[in-house]
């Protein structure tokens, strides 16, 4: 499931069509469930319990830390998840931090 700040809900089609522009999707799955279930191409792994530290990294270390370009806090941003639960938490969670 995925969530963002306008539509709390996208299809996937929905999100392949974001991905043709420039937002940044970011999987708040855990990372054995990246290996067992495969990775969602051009998504970032951030496992939730990360995600409020990552989101307030310097930009330099963010970029080590996972190989993107840090978000700006009004870059558009998808946060994916299993069932749809932590994707919400994740998406307060940066809007908690301000990110538009």
């Amino acid at each position: 499931s995925l969530c963002a700040g306008g539509a709390p809900s996208l299809s996937y089609q929905e999100l392949k069509d974001l991905k043709k522009s420039s937002v940044l999707h970011i999987d708040v799955r855990e990372r054995w469930e990246i290996d067992r279930f495969g990775k969602i191409p051009e998504s970032i792994n951030i496992p939730l319990g990360e995600l409020l530290e990552a989101l307030q990294m310097d930009p330099t270390e963010f970029k080590e830390q996972y190989n993107e370009e840090m978000p700006s806090k009004s870059d558009p941003v998808v946060f994916s998840c299993m069932a749809g639960t932590r994707s919400k938490q994740a998406l307060g969670f940066a809007m908690s931090l301000g990110f538009s």
